[in-house]
């Protein structure tokens, strides 16, 4: 799967192919500003079913030097076939267009940058047939450019400085500074800038800073990074919204629950009461007739609350012989 910071570090060449040519300066090579670029296919699979595709591929005419191709590789860490891979890019993109190839590769780790930068031979010591030497980019040779000012001059190569630099201590005043120099330019210039930059910070700690640096920035609320930011708020006042329902439910459950419980227990009061006097009218029939009542009979017709039980109870009372044969059976 390709990563955002892959992407960012190849697609910003596509933004500005001029781009390059100020690079150059860094790589220790001087390459004349184009006067024209166009974009070309990045395919370079032959019929044969194995497919190869560079990142970005530019072709850049000079006013001086006249055309050649441009291939941007990203790399983000070491891997044994992509020297293999580079020498193929370049010998068919030579045979191809017949024009002077060069190849690019942009890295975000020292490490990697300089394995990059190593050459690699395709033949023997004593029969080097093709040695590939691609220029690379990395926190090694890109500025760091902590001013403002240098930023403003140059917004693109400041972009390319962060994400070059994304994961070295300098990144938060590299991105403080560009922050600040983005906050003059236009939108139109604005806007990919400031997704290129988040794209190439990623996952790291320096996203964050960014994200709060170019907040200041209207049209920061229309970009990729802001629907990113939008959709870890969203995630938050979904829960925050998630408890206050909750809550709001929970009142009117125990509301509801309040009146249930309310008739249910006016229910059993009455009852009760009906349950007394019940009792009462029995033992009093009992006391009318003149039968004894026992404690034992009398604890029993005053614990009674069933009201048939009770009425049962008062219809005996009226022709039993003695109180005792007014409960006994139930």
């Amino acid at each position: 799967m390709v990563s955002p910071p892959h992407e960012a570090m190849h697609r910003i060449f596509q933004h500005d192919p001029g781009l390059f040519s100020r690079v150059s300066r860094f790589l220790g090579v001087d390459i004349p500003a184009p006067v024209k670029a166009t974009a070309l296919p990045t395919d370079l699979t032959e019929t044969n079913p194995v497919e190869r595709r560079v990142d970005t591929l530019l072709r850049l005419e000079t006013a001086d030097q006249g055309s050649f191709i441009l291939a941007v590789e990203a790399q983000g860490k070491k891997h044994p076939d992509k020297p293999a891979s580079w020498a193929y890019y370049t010998a068919y993109l030579w045979t191809k267009y017949r024009l002077p190839t060069a190849l690019l590769v942009v890295c975000q780790d020292p490490a990697t940058a300089r394995w990059a930068q190593q050459p690699v031979s395709c033949g023997p010591p004593q029969l080097p047939a093709l040695t590939v030497q691609p220029l690379v980019a990395g926190p090694h040779n890109m500025p760091v450019i902590t001013d403002p000012e240098e930023a403003r001059a140059d917004l693109v190569l400041a972009s390319l400085a962060a994400i070059t630099h994304a994961a070295e201590p300098d990144v938060d005043v590299i991105l403080k500074a560009l922050s600040t120099a983005l906050r003059d330019a236009p939108e139109d210039v604005a806007k990919p800038l400031i997704e290129f930059t988040a794209q190439g910070l990623a996952k790291r700690p320096a996203k964050n800073l960014w994200r709060n640096l170019v907040a200041v920035d209207l049209s920061f609320y229309t970009s990729y990074l802001a629907e990113e930011v939008r959709a870890e708020v969203r995630k938050e006042v979904r829960a925050e919204v998630r408890q206050e329902v909750r809550a709001e439910v929970r009142q009117e459950v125990r509301a509801e629950v309040r009146q249930e419980v309310q008739a249910e227990v006016r229910d059993e009061a009455l009852t009760q009461g009906e349950a007394r006097r019940a009792a009462a009218d029995v033992l009093a029939v009992l006391a009318e007739r003149g039968l004894p009542v026992s404690d034992a009979v009398r604890e029993v017709i005053d614990g009674c609350d069933d009201p048939e039980t009770l009425s049962r109870w008062l219809r005996r009372a009226v022709t039993a012989s003695t109180a005792e044969d007014v409960v006994s059976g139930a």
